[in-house]
C-alpha cells in the first residue's frame, strides 16, 4: 500500500509528545528540549487539534497520558526508535576521529579485515566505519572518505591511486590437485574451473600459454571471491589464488598450488577519494594504508594534494 499521500501528524510536535510522554512533565520537557514551558504547551495543543482528543490529563503535579494518548506513544516512540537505530551510523563518536571506508566484500574479508586494527592505530587512533557493498558508492552524495576496489583503472568523479597488481596461479583442494597432477596447461580444462564476476584472469592464465579460454558450462561462477576460495578449498574446481590480497588469510592453509605458471591479473587494486577536499582524519587512514602497499611517497603525496 502506498502511504505516501496519506496526511501526516505535525512532525515538530512529536519530539515534544513523546518527551512529555516518558517524563510526564511539560516543565522537564521544557528543560531537556531548551524551550519554554509555553511553547510545548503549544506544540502539545497543536497535536490534540490534529488528532481532534486529548493526549493528556493535565494533573497538579505533572501530565498523564489520556488512553489516546497512550496508544500514540506505544507507535511514536517505535518510530523515534527505528529513525534513531538508523542513524546510528552516521553518528560521529566523539572523541574519535571518524574514516568512512568502503570496499567490496572479497578485499574486506581478505585484506583489509586483518589490517584493520593497525589501520586504526594507537598514535593519532581513528575509528574506520567499513561499508562493504558490490557496488560502487558515489562518495560524493553518500559522504564517503575512501574507498578500496578493483577495477582496471581510474573512474570518473574520483581521485585515484593504484595500491597493488595481483599474480595470479592455479589451486585446488589437495584431494584435487591429486588427480590433477602436473604436466600440460591443458590438463586443467579436464576440471571445472571456479572465477568470480569477471573470468579475465582465467582468460589472461591460459593466453599467455597460447590457449583460448571462454568459461564452459561445467565452470562454476560465485559473485564474491570469498566464495571462490571456498570452493575451491572444498573440491568444486580449480581456482586462482590472486596474491597478494589472499595472503594472511586463512585460505591458503586448506588449499596448495597446481601449476608453476603465474600471470599478472588484468585487474587491480585502487584507493580512490571523492573530488573534494579530503578531511584530516581522512589523510591520515589513507597515508597508513599507501604506506603498507609501498605507494611511493610522490604518488602518495599527489593523490591526497590532486583537486576536481
Amino acid at each position: 500500500m502506498d502511504h505516501s499521500s496519506q496526511p501526516l501528524p505535525p512532525l515538530d510536535t512529536l519530539r515534544a509528545f513523546d518527551t512529555a510522554a516518558r517524563t510526564g512533565s511539560f516543565s522537564a520537557t521544557a528543560d531537556a528540549l531548551n524551550l519554554t514551558h509555553g511553547a510545548v504547551s503549544r506544540q502539545i495543543a497543536k497535536l490534540e487539534r490534529w488528532f481532534g482528543h486529548r493526549l493528556f490529563d493535565r494533573q497538579a503535579r505533572g501530565v498523564a497520558l489520556t488512553p489516546e494518548g497512550q496508544r500514540l506513544y506505544l507507535r511514536t516512540s517505535e518510530a523515534l526508535s527505528i529513525i534513531a537505530d538508523g542513524s546510528d551510523r552516521w553518528v560521529d563518536a566523539r572523541g574519535s576521529a571518524v574514516v568512512r571506508l568502503t570496499s567490496i566484500p572479497s578485499i574486506s574479508g581478505l585484506w583489509l579485515m586483518q589490517r584493520l586494527v593497525s589501520f586504526e592505530g594507537t598514535d593519532r587512533p581513528l575509528r574506520i566505519e567499513l561499508t562493504v557493498e558490490h557496488r560502487h558508492v558515489d562518495l560524493e552524495t553518500e559522504g564517503g572518505d575512501l574507498a578500496i576496489r578493483c577495477g582496471r583503472g581510474r573512474l570518473p568523479n574520483r581521485i585515484s591511486v593504484q595500491l597493488f597488481e595481483e599474480f595470479c596461479h592455479p589451486i585446488a583442494s589437495p584431494t584435487l590437485a591429486q588427480r590433477i597432477g602436473s604436466g600440460a596447461p591443458e590438463r586443467l580444462l579436464a576440471f571445472p574451473l571456479i572465477h568470480d564476476s569477471d573470468a579475465s584472469a582465467w582468460r589472461a592464465w591460459f593466453a599467455t600459454q597460447n590457449i583460448d579460454y571462454r568459461p564452459r558450462p561445467q565452470d562454476r561462477r560465485f559473485e564474491d571471491y570469498n566464495l571462490v576460495l571456498d570452493a575451491a578449498a572444498h573440491g568444486l574446481g580449480i581456482a586462482l589464488d590472486r596474491p597478494p590480497m589472499t595472503e594472511g588469510s586463512y585460505h591458503p592453509r586448506r588449499i596448495v598450488r597446481v601449476d608453476e605458471h603465474q600471470v599478472k591479473n588484468p585487474v587491480s587494486y585502487w584507493l580512490d577519494r571523492p573530488l573534494r577536499r579530503p578531511r584530516p582524519a581522512a589523510i591520515v587512514l589513507a597515508r597508513r594504508i599507501m604506506a603498507e602497499v609501498g605507494v611511493h611517497p610522490d604518488k602518495a603525496e599527489t593523490f591526497l594534494a590532486a583537486d576536481s
